[in-house]
């Protein structure tokens, strides 16, 4: 077996498997979106909030069908030899690893800004729509019970919010240490629970090495899919103008 067959079969298998994977994540997220009560069944109730399945259910079938459409673009791209069907597929993965090292660098280097960016949009929603949205209010319970916080960036998010006018001028339970029914603004501001996206830049870089690990092996898979489907590409052109 030649260098040339060899890659072609790889590059077959590994992007048969992300197709079927993405295959597979497109159904789950069909299934979720369209009858999440039996899709709850089947995984077991994990709490009365912990997951808002129309939002899963939506995400699921956007990477899906990114994954479906890499895969279907590579396996077929090799397997018939098609220069146009690999050129496509080496673009959509590079656009896909521009965009990763695009976010990574605007959240390493402007955090404060991406930061100020995501308060502008996540403020009006908590002022607003927490205890009158039935959707809302389970992602930020379930958001706040799992990271041990409070709001975005920190109790003040909630005053003279919905909330807050319509619970007796209490806050949320999640922003007093006790989880007291009756969580005052004196309360939160002497218990100081940390905001959620404090929160969450906290336990990021306690698992900076895991994260980085994760992301490095991500760049390293893309970086080499992107060099075979070139590496392909060019033998193609080789065996036809010979």
């Amino acid at each position: 077996m030649g260098c040339f067959t060899f890659v072609k079969v790889m590059m077959i298998l590994f992007n048969l498997m992300i197709f079927l994977g993405g295959g597979a994540l497109l159904g789950v997220g069909i299934w979720v979106t369209v009858d999440g009560s039996s899709f709850v069944k089947v995984i077991g109730q994990v709490s009365s909030q912990a997951m808002q399945f129309v939002n899963v259910g939506y995400f699921c079938i956007a990477i899906g069908a990114v994954l479906v459409l890499i895969g279907f673009l590579g396996c077929c791209g090799a397997q018939k030899e098609s220069r146009c069907l690999l050129i496509m597929f080496f673009a959509i993965v590079l656009i896909i690893f521009i965009a990763e090292i695009a976010a990574a660098v605007v959240a390493l280097v402007y955090s404060s800004f991406a930061e100020s960016l995501l308060k502008a949009w996540v403020g009006p929603v908590l002022k607003n729509d927490y205890g009158k949205v039935k959707d809302v209010t389970g992602i930020w319970n379930s958001t706040m019970s799992e990271l041990k916080c409070c709001g975005f960036t920190n109790y003040t998010d909630f005053i003279d919010s919905y909330y807050y006018e319509n619970n007796n001028n209490n806050l949320p339970s999640f922003c007093c240490t006790g989880l007291q029914s009756n969580c005052s603004i004196e309360v939160a501001s002497t218990d100081s629970v940390q905001g959620c996206f404090e929160q969450l830049f906290t336990i990021l870089k306690e698992n900076a090495n895991i994260v980085g690990g994760i992301a490095a092996g991500i760049c390293a898979l893309e970086i080499a899919a992107m060099a075979v489907s070139m590496y392909l590409y060019c033998k193609i052109d080789d065996k036809t103008s010979v």
